[in-house]
């Protein structure tokens, strides 16, 4: 008897762990393409530039809860994007202090170059983002809304 309820209890753990792989399969699928959906690509041929933003659920808090385009200046923005981009900088090059998963790469933004508008602008609604989403504080700044 007790055989039995061992094969029994066998049979329901290996039932159990084919039921979850068959999960994590589906929820990868659904985290990629919300991943493809949640995609932000800034670019500019004319002065070979690109950045890509892949961050889920960053679409949506662009379009749902950042100001509106024109509520801050370009110069107001390019200044903290220069402050947050430094700092961010940092932390790329320091990945025992702070999480190499967080602070992949580095970002090359130059403060002599004029990027536009759009350009600071979602780079910086992205660190407020990053900032409130991760629970992170760059450059002194408190993030805001």
């Amino acid at each position: 008897m007790k055989t039995l309820v061992y094969l029994v209890l066998a049979i329901g753990i290996l039932i159990g762990c084919n039921t979850s792989k068959t999960m994590a399969a589906k929820e990868d699928q659904v985290a990629k393409q919300e991943a493809v959906s949640d995609t932000v690509r800034i670019a500019n041929d004319k002065l070979e530039y690109e950045i890509i933003i892949i961050e889920p659920g960053f679409n949506f808090w662009l379009a749902s809860r950042a100001k509106p385009e024109g509520y801050y200046s370009q110069q107001f923005m390019e200044n903290r994007n220069m402050f947050y981009v430094n700092e961010w900088n940092r932390r790329v090059l320091n990945p025992m202090r702070y999480n190499p998963n967080l602070y992949e790469m580095q970002i090359d933004y130059q403060n002599h170059i004029d990027y536009g508008y759009d350009v600071n602008y979602k780079l910086y609604n992205y660190f407020i983002y990053f900032q409130l989403t991760y629970k992170q504080r760059l450059a002194g700044f408190i993030p805001r809304i």
